[in-house]
Parts: C-alpha cells; sequence; structure tokens
C-alpha cells in the first residue's frame, strides 16, 4: 500500500486570530466541516476529538489531537468512523500574510485507493472555500449550502457503527 499526501491552500482576507477562532470553535455546527460539532477532551495533544452531528446522536470522525499552536497550527488524527480505512493525519496551518491569513490544510498518510483518501482529496477545497467565505463574509458558498442540505437530508440513512454511543467522549471535558 502507497500513502500519499495532499496539499490544499488558500488565502483568507482576515487576521490570523479570526480564522484560528473560527477552525477551533466547538460545541456550534461548522459548516466547513460539512456541519459537523466538534468535541474534544482539551484542546491539547492527546486529547481525543469527535466530530459529531449537530444534534450528538452520530460521530462521523474519531481522532486524537497531535499539535496545538495558537493561531499557526492544529493536527490531528483522522478516522471516519463508517470505514474500515486506516487513520490519517490532518493538519491545519495558518501563517499571516499581508492581505490576510494563508491557511493550508495538509492530509498525511492517505492510502492510495481507499474511499478515506478520495474523500479527503475531494473534500479539501469544500472546507478551504467555505471556511474562507465564512470568515471573510459570514455567509456560506451556495455549493457549501447545498452539501450541508444533503447531509441533513441523508441523516436517516447513517450506519449503526456511527452512532456516538459507540464513539465516547471524556464526559468531564466534552
Amino acid at each position: 500500500m502507497s500513502s500519499k499526501k495532499n496539499v490544499t491552500r488558500v488565502l483568507i482576507h482576515a487576521p490570523i486570530k479570526k480564522v484560528w477562532e473560527a477552525l477551533t470553535k466547538h460545541g456550534e455546527p461548522l459548516p466547513f466541516f460539512f456541519g459537523s460539532v466538534m468535541h474534544t477532551s482539551g484542546l491539547q495533544p492527546g486529547a481525543q476529538i469527535r466530530m459529531r452531528t449537530a444534534c450528538g446522536k452520530y460521530t462521523g470522525v474519531v481522532g486524537e489531537i497531535l499539535e496545538v499552536d495558537p493561531p499557526f497550527r492544529f493536527s490531528h488524527t483522522f478516522k471516519f468512523t463508517q470505514r474500515n480505512d486506516p487513520a490519517c493525519k490532518v493538519t491545519y496551518e495558518l501563517k499571516e500574510i499581508e492581505g490576510g491569513t494563508e491557511f493550508t490544510l495538509f492530509s498525511d498518510d492517505l492510502i492510495d485507493g481507499t474511499p478515506t483518501s478520495k474523500d479527503m482529496i475531494s473534500g479539501a477545497p469544500i472546507i478551504t472555500n467555505t471556511l474562507k467565505s465564512l470568515v471573510e463574509t459570514g455567509e456560506i458558498p451556495f455549493q457549501s449550502r447545498l452539501i450541508l442540505l444533503m447531509c441533513r437530508l441523508m441523516k436517516p440513512f447513517t450506519p449503526k457503527v456511527c452512532l456516538s454511543e459507540h464513539w465516547p467522549l471524556d464526559k468531564a471535558s466534552e
């Protein structure tokens, strides 16, 4: 099996702190993460991370935080709960530049040909462009609104393996 890396970069016309705050927000739906709500057992290395539906019934992504360096870098492992594919690594890198923030999304350790690899590569531009629009304008692009609608419509068909009861998180810090 060969592994690969995917890199997606965008310039966000906003201060780095504003981008960081949007990226690491938890407790409310994040349109750039397909409407998921980020839950963590703490925003520090070694902490668990869960991406759940707004109602909390389903968990789509699980992982462990690897690195947190505000407001420059956030990294965690990433595994879709409905897939048997190996976990990959996601890193968000923010760099202050003239005119705003250079935002880079790295996806590492993608196993070539797996559904996870395909979804990570096709999803990265949606994530970066939705984050850009949301931070710059407060608006969600039309394409992203359609995807969010599809996610809500498909929720009744979510596999039982994705039920949050199968993916607990330390309740003390949730």
